[in-house]
């Protein structure tokens, strides 16, 4: 599979928030009621607009486009938002959807967004094909966790972190 990867624009906004969706459904549907999703779906139009001056960052907020201009994953990155963290490089998301999976476009995101030196990330405590993922690229789980929101049901997050070389 081909793909194309490029910065987000505030443009992309209803597209991303459309995809990431998907995203999540397709990811998390063990871990989250149906509800939930349909919670998500109902909120997209004011999800898009929240979601524009963020994609106006000149941080890594990149799209992924399959050979039929489909956006098919996105990757988001910057400075860490963890107290005492601020120093590093935090990769906030990757999402792929799922007919991509293992054609190599999660590593060619995580490259994008982080390149190859020290960064670290949260991923859901249950999301082990993530884990896996980063693994790969030199992230290891540091012990650290936390909860997501009362809306995310609380699922647990665990902190994977990628020093230097």
């Amino acid at each position: 599979m081909d793909f194309q990867l490029r910065q987000a624009t505030p443009d992309d906004a209803e597209a991303v928030v459309r995809m990431h969706t998907q995203a999540h459904q397709e990811s998390y549907a063990g871990l989250l009621p149906a509800e939930f999703f349909a919670g998500r779906r109902r909120s997209m139009p004011e999800r898009t607009e929240q979601r524009r001056p963020y994609l106006a960052s000149p941080d890594p907020r990149l799209l992924a486009f399959d050979a039929d201009g489909e956006l098919v994953g996105l990757a988001d990155a910057g400075p860490g938002r963890q107290p005492g963290w601020q120093h590093r490089l935090e990769l906030y998301s990757l999402y792929t959807l799922q007919r991509t999976h293992g054609s190599g476009l999660g590593p060619a995101l995580l490259q994008a967004a982080v390149g190859a030196g020290p960064a670290y990330l949260w991923t859901l405590a249950e999301n082990h094909r993530a884990q896996a993922l980063y693994a790969k690229h030199g992230f290891i789980a540091d012990g650290g966790r936390k909860f997501l929101s009362p809306e995310w049901l609380g699922l647990p997050e665990i902190r994977m972190v990628r020093s230097a070389d």
